[in-house]
């Protein structure tokens, strides 16, 4: 699947229960052909510019974990979300910049893009005032792409260690964002091992037109949104 070819045309409102259910049993092919346990990978659906009424219809059937890239949209959106689907797990899958931080921290049970020391320094001083632990994922820019987030694959071990042990962050595992146009699977192999070395156990790797290639190297979350809530509306 593509993340330019969603299940409805442009304009038809999607039939997120059926999308869902639809990329769900892709999932579970994908784990059954890679020969791991049925159920390893959890799906993020990711709301992104979706209105809330799209992401309460996959709550009304069923879902339960969501990412979204910006704090201030998240803010809008998923409070009263959350209030009424308490056990609702929300991921931060974009950048971002330390005067969010403790928005951020209030919000996300997850954040997957501690990329830099002094995020990870602002992230670990809010978590002391506040006693909030959401858990932590290292973002490898795996490509090494300069206008894309990350820390560099040569810097990262000694990124994670310094996450981990002069920060103290919950850190469980590393996403990344393979470059548009390369061979997903080289990355998501660099990112398994990086990953390996540290013994850190979640993979975030693949999205809507990539994930099932994310499960064949491991991935434990993928992110996907066209697929479920349709093409992303215009800003």
């Amino acid at each position: 699947m593509s993340e330019t070819e969603p299940f409805v045309e442009i304009g038809q409102t999607p039939d997120i229960g059926a999308n869902l259910r639809t990329v769900e049993a892709e999932i579970a092919a994908a784990e059954r052909a890679a020969g791991r346990t049925p159920g390893t990978v959890t799906l993020v659906a990711v709301g992104k510019a979706h209105p809330s009424e799209r992401s309460r219809a996959a709550l009304e059937a069923g879902h339960r974990v969501f990412g979204e890239n910006r704090v201030q949209e998240a803010e809008g959106k998923w409070p009263a979300l959350k209030d009424a689907f308490p056990d609702t797990q929300l991921h931060l899958i974009g950048p971002l910049q330390t005067n969010k931080v403790r928005q951020a921290l209030a919000l996300f049970d997850v954040i997957e893009t501690v990329d830099r020391p002094k995020l990870a320094r602002a992230i670990a001083k809010e978590m002391d005032r506040t006693g909030r632990r959401p858990d932590c994922l290292v973002q490898v820019n795996t490509g090494n792409e300069a206008q894309k987030a990350g820390a560099a694959p040569e810097d990262a071990d000694a990124f994670i260690a310094q996450c981990r042990d002069e920060f103290a962050l919950p850190v469980r595992g590393l996403m990344c964002i393979p470059p548009a146009g390369d061979e997903p699977s080289l990355h998501f192999a660099l990112l398994r091992e990086i990953a390996k070395r540290h013994e850190l156990p979640w993979l975030s790797m693949g999205m809507s037109a990539d994930y099932e290639v994310g499960i064949a190297f491991g991935a434990t979350h993928v992110r996907v949104g066209t697929a479920i809530f349709g093409q992303r509306p215009a800003r």
